[in-house]
């Protein structure tokens, strides 16, 4: 693969920053990579592991020169990130970011770029529940769908520039409006955070079932939940603060379908359940043969640990 950045800046060096960096380094994608964390312990843990070229106290001095900027923090922290960064921002830059939500990020961002640098909002639908520097690997983005969202103005040769970044790190890559991105993650990833949450909480809150007893005799259903709580709550906060309105007509949706399932179980209609579960059922199995999941049992965690 050939170099297709001099200078890639990350800021934010997490799951997505990390991941961006080994994938980065195995593909040749650029010469340097200059990273910037908030914290010091994570800049001293990227150095150990080799994340960064240069690593940088302020994210203003790791964007000095880059030619592709992303921006891999919680989404509401972005806006002041983008005024932090702005007036060091090269012309003829590409400014990039990652978060799950579009709508708020253009509008808390776009006001503090240049004249010149190419703003070009995107979201890698790719992670696990783990978070911090260690957690990144090369692979993540393999096989997955990275959505972008450029803006009116967008210049088409930088979409398709950054559009082939993300294909060389192993995305397919969809062009989306950001008003209907910020719809479907809705239903596909903010809701169903939301209900593990809350499962969760219900769970640890029930006053006749002890905690203990809930973790000695989590079924698979409920370890899948715990499992997905178990992600970066500062991002998923910003998430939903930041997604509200779609998420609350996708929170409502799904309300008025439990409100069909709880009158099912109580009279006793059992066609009405069967219909939904095996529809439901081949939703599974077409996300299977669409290659976003393996068929393997307990969906492939057994071959290889989680940490």
């Amino acid at each position: 693969m050939t170099v297709m950045f001099e200078r890639v800046a990350l800021i934010g060096l997490g799951l997505i920053g990390s991941s961006l960096s080994h994938v980065m380094r195995r593909e040749r994608l650029t010469r340097h990579i200059a990273g910037h964390a908030r914290s010091a312990a994570t800049l001293t843990q990227a150095g150990a592991l080799g994340l960064a070229d240069s690593l940088h106290s302020t994210a203003a001095a790791a964007v000095r020169d880059a030619d592709l900027v992303i921006l891999c923090v919680p989404v509401g922290a972005l806006g002041a990130v983008a005024q932090e960064i702005g007036p060091q921002l090269k012309p003829g830059a590409i400014l990039t970011d990652v978060g799950s939500v579009k709508g708020a990020v253009i509008r808390d961002v776009r006001p503090h770029v240049p004249e010149g640098v190419h703003f070009i909002p995107g979201h890698p639908i790719a992670g696990t529940e783990q978070s911090g520097p260690a957690s990144g690997f090369a692979e993540l983005f393999q096989n997955r769908w990275c959505i972008l969202t450029p803006l009116p103005d967008s210049a088409a040769a930088m979409v398709k520039r950054l559009e082939a970044f993300w294909q060389a790190c192993g995305s397919n890559v969809e062009i989306m409006e950001p008003e209907h991105h910020d719809l479907v993650l809705a239903i596909t990833s903010h809701l169903p955070h939301l209900i593990a949450y809350n499962t969760v909480a219900t769970a640890a809150d029930l006053e006749k079932v002890t905690n203990s007893e809930v973790i000695k005799y989590s079924a698979g259903g409920f370890r899948d939940f715990t499992r997905i709580a178990a992600s970066d709550p500062v991002m998923w906060r910003d998430v939903f603060l930041n997604n509200r309105d779609a998420v609350l007509e996708m929170l409502g949706r799904f309300s008025e379908d439990l409100s069909a399932l709880q009158r099912a179980i109580r009279w006793g209609d059992g066609e009405t359940l069967y219909r939904l579960f095996d529809r439901a059922r081949s939703i599974r199995k077409s996300i299977i043969a669409a290659g976003q999941e393996t068929p393997l049992p307990n969906f492939g965690r057994n071959q290889k640990p989680e940490g």
